[in-house]
């Protein structure tokens, strides 16, 4: 079990990673437009700032500072949602770029999802039926 529980650790750990990284390849791919720009920049903080958060928590002091982390990872994924909402929604990408745009809005909702779940069960809120 604790192995099955490392893996699925490392499994989450290159998710993200990959993420990232497909991430600032889309962001690369997008035209120069002074709107889009803007947002470009703030998607690249956001979501980067999801894995940042999620590796940091690694090295934390303590539990709470473990949660902390991993908040912030959930609140970076959530703006990170936003942003590619936004650039979908207002027509800022290339056409080309749209299918890739709402994978990674899938992806970053799923990232979301687990980084919710997870605090939810480390916080001791979940019911086990």
């Amino acid at each position: 079990m604790q192995q099955n529980k490392e893996e699925l650790r490392n499994e989450f750990k290159l998710r993200i990673y990959k993420f990232i990284v497909r991430l600032l390849k889309f962001l690369s791919k997008i035209p120069y437009d002074a709107v889009a720009n803007e947002i470009k920049k703030q998607l690249t903080r956001s979501g980067t700032s999801i894995g940042a958060n999620f590796f940091e928590a690694r090295g934390a002091s303590s539990k709470k500072d473990f949660q902390n982390f991993f908040t912030i990872s959930l609140k970076s994924a959530n703006e990170t949602c936003f942003w590619l909402s936004v650039l979908l929604d207002a027509n800022l990408i290339p056409k080309e770029s749209v299918d890739e745009c709402k994978y990674l809005l899938k992806e970053t909702k799923e990232i979301a999802n687990i980084f919710a779940s997870s605090i939810i069960t480390m916080r001791g809120k979940r019911k086990v039926f």
